[in-house]
């Protein structure tokens, strides 16, 4: 089955998402340094959302997200730490 808005989007802008994705997550090397960092992890959810976007991701996740990266630039969450440290 052919997703519904899968034309909309040219090969080069899933390519520029996805790396643009792998550049900003957090992953096992930097997570310490930025897991408290709020605009760090905003744009992270951000660029999740429009990453489902264009990969026709449902509308409820992709909202989610958005939500989530809210709470982050307005700080009303926060990293809560490793429980190991």
């Amino acid at each position: 089955m052919v997703k519904k808005y899968n034309y909309i989007w040219p090969e080069k802008v899933k390519l520029l998402v996805r790396e643009l994705h792998d550049e900003i997550s957090l992953n096992n090397y930097n997570w310490h340094e930025f897991r408290g960092n709020k605009k760090r992890r905003s744009a992270e959810l951000i660029i999740s959302a429009i990453s489902q976007l264009i990969n026709d991701g449902e509308d409820e996740e992709i909202e989610d997200l958005l939500n989530q990266a809210l709470l982050w630039i307005r700080e009303e969450i926060k990293d809560t730490g490793c429980k190991s440290h």
